[in-house]
């Protein structure tokens, strides 16, 4: 991080706080990355929901809340409360950093999913890096199609993530998210599994608890439960008899939890954009069976885990013997080699000097190859 120190600003969800528990990867991601920035002596600023870490000495801007006329509430073109909050918040933010705000930072860190951000980078006197965390989405396509891209450079968290985005913003950096080595020590290990992550439909946990079961290991889940309905309905019936529910951990918890368990179990039932678990689990040594889905095989290599065809339970079965007798040395590795948040914070700030740079001179910071 060589250079003068930066002013950043980081958007987030403004719906959800960055702390821990963490509501989801991106969450997360976004809350190691503001560390990270603040201790290599950088100003970070954060756009979060209400509620942030106090501990990241970051600064704060503010979600506005939305106060609507009851009149405006009941006309028949009324969006659900949380679309308008959301869009209320990114107008406020946006129309901020282009008047207020304008000149207070370097550049500005695009975490959000929302299409504001994108919509408006034009009106916005500073270069903003928009990170692509998921798959394309109508909202946000529509923004970037619409502006071409203008006044705003993009990064993806795979090369899978960027092939899917690429016919709107065409060749653009692959930066994989990154974790904290020394927070995500080696564990011993153990007999039991273990599957974490957000208690979703998509994410796969009810296959998981079946193939722990056919292949005759017991099985640890940790995680919010972001969809009650799901969880009554598939997890919460199957829990005993070797399947046993920790709870939404703090980082320390889960690392203990993971370090302690022979494997980890990763059954996206969608394309993961990159697989943050897959690379927290190998930083604590512990060896990862997964659907090959998404960005998972370009973090999990053989010497780690093994990979099996999308929801083909019986391979699932089969490799979870396998998984288990890797080496957790050769997990540790891979992480050190390729999941490292310094390599991630490096990139990053690379890319951060690049648009400074081309700001100052007037010159565009895209790529020629982009189409955007």
């Amino acid at each position: 991080m060589s250079g003068a120190p930066l002013r950043i600003a980081l958007l987030a969800s403004s719906q959800h706080p960055i702390r821990q528990p963490f509501a989801g990867g991106l969450e997360s991601h976004v809350w190691w990355l503001a560390r990270a920035l603040s201790a290599g002596g950088h100003r970070v600023t954060l756009f979060a929901g209400p509620g942030s870490d106090p501990a990241l000495e970051c600064a704060h801007l503010a979600v506005r809340p939305l106060e609507m006329s009851a009149a405006a509430q009941v006309d028949s073109s009324m969006p659900s409360t949380q679309f308008m909050a959301e869009h209320h918040a990114y107008l406020q933010l946006m129309l901020d950093l282009a008047g207020p705000l304008a000149g207070a930072f370097d550049v500005i860190h695009n975490h959000s999913l929302h299409y504001l951000p994108v919509a408006m980078a034009d009106t916005v006197p500073t270069p903003i890096l928009c990170t692509l965390h998921t798959p394309p989405t109508p909202w946000l396509e529509s923004a970037i199609a619409v502006s071409r891209g203008q006044g705003a450079e993009f990064a993806a968290v795979s090369a899978h993530t960027a092939a899917a985005w690429a016919h709107v913003v065409g060749d653009i950096d692959v930066i994989p998210n990154g974790v904290d080595l020394a927070a995500w020590p080696v564990g011993a290990g153990g007999r039991r599994l273990i599957w974490f992550g957000r208690l979703v439909p998509e994410k796969g946990a009810h296959l998981a608890i079946i193939a722990a079961r056919r292949a005759g290991y017991p099985l640890v889940l940790a995680g919010p439960i972001s969809d009650t309905d799901y969880f009554v309905r598939s997890i919460s019936p199957h829990l005993g008899s070797g399947v046993t529910y920790l709870g939404h951990l703090e980082q320390p918890a889960l690392a203990e939890a993971i370090g302690g368990s022979a494997a980890a179990l990763v059954t996206p039932v969608w394309d993961e954009p990159y697989g943050l678990v897959v690379a927290e689990a190998l930083a604590c040594g512990t060896p990862v069976a997964a659907f090959a889905r998404g960005g998972i095989p370009e973090v999990l290599t053989a010497d780690c885990g093994r990979l099996v065809p999308p929801d083909e339970l019986g391979a699932l079965v089969r490799a979870i013997p396998e998984t288990v007798g890797l080496s957790r040395m050769a997990a540790r590795a891979r992480a050190e080699e390729h999941c490292s948040d310094r390599v991630m914070v490096d990139a990053y700030i690379d890319v951060y000097r690049r648009l400074t740079r081309a700001h100052r001179t007037g010159q565009s910071s895209r790529y020629p190859s982009s189409t955007a």
